[in-house]
C-alpha cells in the first residue's frame, strides 16, 4: 500500500522507525510522518498515576487497528473468530512493552480507539517516535512512548471448524 512508502528525500537526522512485524502480509517500517498520511483521530485523554497524579493530554493520529489491518494479518477472513487468538505486542525505545488483544481494537468485537500518536498537545512526535494510547486505560500504563516495534501474533493456528 502506498501508506507504507517511504517520502522521497533526505532528512537532517535520524528518524525514529515504527517496525511492523509478525504475523503479516506486508511487515513494513514507518515513521511519525507516514502515520500523518493517515486519517487523523484526536483524542482527549487523563490518567490517574499514582505517582504522579492526575495527568491530562490531547493526542492526534490514526488507529492502531486501521495501521494494523493496512498490514494484513493473516487471520482467516472466512472465520470471523480466527481473529481472537491474536495478539499485539508494543514496545518502546526505553523497553516498556504493552500487549493487546486483535479483538480489543477490532470493530466486530471490542472496538477501542488505540491511537499511535503523532502529536501530543499539539506537539510533533517525530524526533521520539509514536505513542500507543490507550484512551480507555484509567491509569495510563499501556501507554508507550516511542514505539520501536509492533509485533502482531496469531499463536497457535485456529482448529478446522473454528470461527
Amino acid at each position: 500500500m502506498s501508506q507504507f512508502l517511504a517520502a522521497p528525500g533526505r532528512t537532517a537526522g535520524p528518524v525514529a522507525r515504527l517496525a511492523l512485524t509478525g504475523d503479516l502480509a506486508r511487515p513494513a517500517r514507518l515513521t511519525v510522518a507516514e502515520l500523518r498520511a493517515w486519517p487523523q483521530h484526536r483524542t482527549a485523554v487523563h490518567f490517574e498515576c499514582a505517582t504522579s497524579g492526575t495527568r491530562r493530554h490531547t493526542f492526534t493520529g490514526p488507529l492502531l487497528y486501521d495501521v494494523l489491518s493496512a498490514a494484513g494479518p493473516v487471520f482467516d477472513l472466512t472465520r470471523r473468530k480466527d481473529r481472537l487468538r491474536f495478539l499485539i505486542a508494543v514496545r518502546g525505545a526505553d523497553g516498556h512493552h504493552a500487549l493487546l488483544s486483535w479483538a480489543e481494537i477490532d470493530p466486530d468485537f471490542g472496538r477501542a480507539p488505540v491511537l499511535l500518536a503523532v502529536t501530543l498537545d499539539d506537539r510533533p512526535l517525530d524526533p521520539a517516535g509514536p505513542q500507543l494510547v490507550l484512551p480507555q486505560d484509567r491509569c495510563g500504563a499501556r501507554h508507550i512512548s516511542g514505539i520501536t516495534a509492533i509485533r502482531v501474533d496469531g499463536g497457535y493456528p485456529a482448529p478446522n471448524g473454528s470461527g
